[in-house]
């Protein structure tokens, strides 16, 4: 009995530390996105809304570093990226390529920060973190 006991403790012990090691993801890029809504309400009470088209041009264009988004991401953000500098591999930045994406607060929040100033040498605005995450919430794998 006292063996049985054990056995059992020690599966259930390896099925509690399987469910702590998993990827638990606090949100998904669509609750990040409500939240970037929230924010952009808050610093603007003209607020009307994001849009995807301003996104995939904000993604696509050189700002005044003379980095996009793309630079790393790549046109296509579906697929893996490159950064531009050190040349380390990104995984695919749209959340219908890599279910990782948009799911960890402080990861969205460290992101968009570092890259942001690494684009536009300022932080982005929540318009701009809002429209494009609604563009990269339309980009197909």
């Amino acid at each position: 009995m006292f063996r049985e006991f054990n056995v059992t403790l020690v599966l259930a012990l390896v099925v509690v530390a399987g469910l702590i090691s998993a990827p638990a993801f606090a949100q998904t890029p669509e609750e990040a996105l409500a939240s970037i809504q929230s924010d952009a309400a808050k610093a603007n009470s003209g607020f009307k809304g994001f849009s995807a088209a301003r996104g995939e041009s904000f993604f696509k264009t050189k700002h005044g570093n003379e980095w996009s988004c793309a630079s790393c991401h790549t046109e296509n953000p579906s697929t893996l990226g490159k950064h531009a500098k050190t040349g380390k591999v990104i995984r695919p930045f749209a959340p219908s390529a890599n279910a990782e994406r948009f799911t960890d607060p402080s990861k969205v929040a460290k992101w968009f920060k570092r890259n942001c100033n690494d684009v536009l040498d300022r932080l982005c605005t929540p318009q701009e973190k809002g429209d494009v995450l609604t563009y990269l919430l339309t980009v197909k794998k």
